[in-house]
């Protein structure tokens, strides 16, 4: 999947333009980065095209902590990030996004290969959020 076609599809589920759908995934990805190993970080972004690793690999230091934050605080982030006018809007811009890098790193489930690699270093409600997400891929 390129770039293109990840940006579509997020704006395909939030039913906004890409450019709109463009800075959600930003957030989210960027969001996400955090709360992953750099290891996993890099895993993640070697199936990546070349736009969406750079959100991810922005932060890729060898020695950054990783930031471990559960759900509400990730939605908010989220939300705070993009100016959101509320917090159901921030969890369908995380559910789009999960649900759309599943479908690029070949997970049908959100359990499998790489996205279980992701899934797995989540705390366990956003582990609920991950495989939610998983379940809506083709609404």
């Amino acid at each position: 999947m390129d770039h293109l076609a990840f940006i579509r599809e997020v704006a395909r589920r939030m039913a906004c333009d890409e450019k709109r759908a463009d800075a959600l995934t930003f957030a989210v990805l960027r969001e996400l980065g955090e709360r992953l190993t750099p290891k996993e970080v890099s895993d993640v972004t070697a199936q990546m095209p070349h736009e969406l690793r750079s959100l991810l690999t922005s932060l890729k230091r060898p020695d950054r902590p990783v930031r471990r934050i559960h759900a509400a605080e990730f939605i908010g982030e989220v939300r705070k990030i993009m100016s959101l006018p509320d917090e159901a809007e921030a969890r369908r811009a995380v559910m789009s996004v999960f649900a759309v890098l599943q479908k690029m790193l070949g997970s049908v489930s959100g359990l499998e290969g790489e996205a279980w690699h992701v899934m797995s270093q989540l705390p366990k409600d956003l582990k609920k959020m991950w495989i939610e997400a998983a379940r809506t891929t083709e609404k």
